[in-house]
């Protein structure tokens, strides 16, 4: 009991630092395409090609001065950016593993409840900082992140009422002759516009509209802290990579097509970012709550429907 125990530490810890690694290189890899978008090369000095440009980076951020707002409620401003980074990792626990490790059976469950939470850290970090511009960044993350978190929960549950399960592993199973980027492909279109604007990516960045809110929620951070909100998101980024080839992309874990699959969506969030100009904030929740919400209830009854009469008829 206690190998196991161990062995399951070990494999969770040895994840995180290769999720932190990729993070690193994630932020390198977006640098270069939208240099090559702007016509430009992108960090190009630090070593070779601008490999160890990552690392130059996060020493950099770490060993500058941290600033404290003299009226900022200290406590909460100090952990807020640890607790979000601690629950972006916490999200890859439920990555399924074949091996020794957490693969439990209501991965999905774990999914929701965990993104859901994060919420709080970003509502925390900007009142705590006690600025009128921090606020009003995090409120609006906050209500981007909200409105968006009810689509894509029932968007999921089409595709857990295809599998019956909450496990991500049976949706590796029931890929295996078919894709269901294929069966499913509105959906899956939908998916993406959610994940975007769960992670506060372009065009939803609204949290972050320097014109008038100064870089949002975490204008007054710096160093370190500023420092783990960017590694949160990033690692977020990375993590709706994997769920979007888990889900529809056919994810077989026996195989390395798997990690191009979340390397290409990855750099899709990236190619979304250098193309398209920021969206209408009103546009934004009426897309979430008057287009979005109808469509993945009525694709929830269709699926649901579909499941019933299969279910009559194997009878």
């Amino acid at each position: 009991m206690l190998k196991d125990i161990f062995l399951i530490l070990f494999s969770s810890l040895i994840l995180i630092i290769c999720v932190l690694v990729g993070v690193a290189f994630l932020t390198l890899l977006e640098r270069k395409v939208l240099g090559y978008i702007q016509i430009r090369k992108g960090p190009n000095k630090v070593g070779l090609l601008g490999l160890m440009q990552p690392f130059s980076d996060a020493i950099k951020l770490f060993t500058k001065e941290q600033t404290y707002p003299l009226m900022s409620n200290f406590n909460l401003y100090y952990f807020s950016p640890v607790m979000n980074l601690f629950l972006a990792l916490f999200l890859w626990i439920c990555m399924p593993f074949l091996s020794v490790n957490f693969s439990f059976n209501l991965t999905m469950l774990y999914f929701l409840s965990v993104s859901s939470l994060s919420v709080y850290t970003v509502m925390l970090a900007g009142w705590s900082s006690n600025s009128n511009y921090s606020l009003l960044g995090s409120l609006r993350a906050v209500a981007q992140t909200i409105s968006y978190e009810v689509s894509l929960a029932l968007i999921l549950m089409s595709f857990l009422f295809l599998t019956s399960s909450l496990n991500m592993l049976d949706l590796m199973k029931y890929q295996k002759y078919i894709w269901f980027l294929f069966l499913l492909g509105p959906l899956c279109l939908m998916w993406v516009v959610s994940s975007l604007a769960e992670t506060n990516r372009t065009p939803f960045d609204f949290a972050e509209g320097e014109s008038e809110l100064v870089s949002g929620f975490n204008v007054e951070y710096s160093s370190g802290g500023f420092a783990m909100i960017f590694l949160a998101e990033y690692a977020s980024i990375l993590f709706m990579s994997m769920i979007c080839s888990m889900l529809f992309l056919g994810a077989n874990l026996m195989n390395w097509s798997f990690f191009l699959k979340i390397g290409f969506m990855g750099f899709l969030w990236i190619w979304v970012r250098g193309t398209l100009p920021r969206f209408r904030y009103d546009k934004l929740m009426y897309l979430a709550w008057k287009s979005y919400l109808p469509v993945s209830l009525n694709f929830l009854m269709f699926f649901l429907g579909l499941k019933i009469f299969f279910v009559i008829v194997t009878l």
